[in-house]
């Protein structure tokens, strides 16, 4: 029968088999690496889909103490950490196909690569089981060196400036954040780690002004890191910048883990200076978040480029669903997860057989690919669409979802604002989209066709993404949606 001891030895497991996986990949040959890499993916995807189904089958396994929490939360993310993860490490094969330069030499080329990504891989794992703020500082920080290396892994100037640029700005994001930890620790009477855990917060011994200037040096701090305006200058290059599959993990399972770091702050410190001026923070930085996302979105930019930008507008999105806060609201936070990560994350992979068949694509707007590659033109569009939120795409109904949850709360001005700048976000999305399927074809592209394993992860997208449309009517009134409330 399991228990929560045996929850506590696979959450170890999970985090635990990546790395693992790592060290092994130390002693391996390369051809060897490639081959184990895809079984290790594969298995260590399982160890968090089993630990995330558990959790959300039988709540009765959940649990917390000072090092780990185990909830619906952790769940939702573990989920995503667990398919986006297997993905990438799927996807990397083809991507070290095709390229060839790093920052390392030729002989470690692969090795490098996917001691990097696994470890990468289980850092991220444990920042949604991480039971106290200042335990998740430090596994959140550890995931910005290890990923600042991947990002510039190609070792091109533009990617190492990238590198750069991504680990300064998030390090001194989180530095403003461990200043706001600080002040926080000195004002909980509990001392030592018991004293940092999320439910530990309602302890604060401070005055309600000082509780406030904490809250809102911790959120920036973990804004940086998430990727809302204004604080976002990193993204745009970072993702673009990146190996694909890495610019998958960053963009579908990265930010949105980051993301359930803030909410638990928010939940834990909304007792303190008030639930609703914590959430007002979190509409703000979603409105901003999306409003400054919108000028970019209607140029005409490189794949990759668009895609990082369509981040900055989606966890803007998230961040008002749970600035809104009631049922409704949060369904389509959850939805939004789920369905941004299959769909980004596919968008970026799809970059590998872009460059492919148009190499200035890296540089330039893709147009016109569903005329020279229908088949590369219909997985890209599938991607960039569900991304626009085109209906039967399951960002719809989450936006639909969060814009009523804002209505419904007694955020109406908010949620009229969000419309606004979401039909802009969904009009020039669409012009991309257009442009990409039908535009100009160039005369320079290379034939390439989709492998089987490339057909087969497009039929897994739009079976997933159609899937999780049905299950979003469902999810309101679930006991699922009530616990995270």
């Amino acid at each position: 029968m399991t228990d929560v001891r045996s929850i506590e030895i696979l959450a170890a497991a999970t985090v635990g088999c990546p790395i693992l996986c790592a060290l092994l990949i130390c002693f391996l040959s390369e051809q060897k690496i490639l081959i184990f890499s895809k079984i290790a993916g594969i298995g260590t995807g399982c160890f968090g889909i089993l630990l995330s189904s558990l959790l959300i089958l039988d709540r009765r396994l959940q649990f917390d103490n000072k090092w780990i929490i185990l909830d619906y939360r952790s769940a939702i993310t573990i989920a995503v950490i667990s398919i986006i993860g297997a993905l990438s490490v799927g996807a990397s094969f083809q991507y070290m196909k095709t390229q060839k330069d790093s920052i390392v030499g030729e002989h470690r080329r692969i090795r490098a690569y996917y001691i990097g990504i696994f470890l990468f891989w289980a850092i991220t794992f444990a920042v949604p089981m991480a039971a106290n703020i200042g335990f998740a500082w430090l596994l959140i920080e550890a995931t910005t060196a290890m990923s600042a290396l991947l990002v510039g892994f190609s070792g091109k100037k533009r990617a190492l400036e990238a590198g750069w640029k991504y680990l300064i700005l998030t390090s001194m994001g989180l530095g403003v954040a461990l200043l706001g930890i600080s002040l926080l620790a000195s004002k909980i009477p509990v001392l030592g780690l018991n004293g940092m855990t999320w439910s530990a917060m309602h302890d604060f011994s401070g005055s309600h002004q000082e509780a406030m200037i904490i809250y809102i040096i911790i959120a920036s701090g973990l804004a940086t890191k998430i990727g809302w305006a204004p604080v976002h200058n990193w993204l745009p290059d970072a993702h673009s910048e990146a190996p694909p599959p890495v610019s998958g993990m960053l963009s579908a399972a990265l930010l949105p883990t980051v993301l359930i770091v803030a909410w638990r702050f928010e939940i834990g410190f909304g007792a303190i200076i008030g639930r609703q001026s914590a959430q007002r923070i979190f509409i703000l930085f979603g409105i901003l978040s999306i409003a400054i996302a919108i000028p970019f979105l209607w140029q005409s930019l490189p794949w990759k480029r668009m895609l990082a930008y369509s981040s900055l507008e989606n966890m803007g999105i998230l961040a008002l669903g749970i600035g809104f806060g009631n049922p409704i609201a949060i369904a389509g936070v959850v939805i939004h997860i789920l369905g941004h990560a299959i769909a980004k994350s596919y968008g970026f992979y799809t970059s590998t057989p872009l460059f492919r068949h148009e190499p200035n694509a890296y540089r330039h707007t893709a147009s016109g690919i569903a005329r020279s590659s229908p088949a590369l033109g219909v997985a890209m569009g599938t991607a960039l669409g569900t991304l626009a939120a085109i209906p039967p795409s399951p960002l719809f109904i989450s936006e639909v979802f969060i814009v009523f949850g804002g209505i419904e709360s007694g955020h109406a001005v908010a949620a009229v604002i969000a419309v606004l700048l979401l039909a802009l976000v969904f009009l020039g999305i669409s012009h991309s989209l257009i442009e990409l399927l039908a535009g100009k074809s160039f005369a320079h592209r290379v034939n390439v066709r989709f492998t089987r394993i490339e057909y087969l992860s497009f039929f897994f997208v739009v079976i997933a993404l159609l899937g999780l449309t049905v299950v979003a009517f469902w999810l309101p009134s679930s006991h699922f949606i009530k616990a995270l409330v």
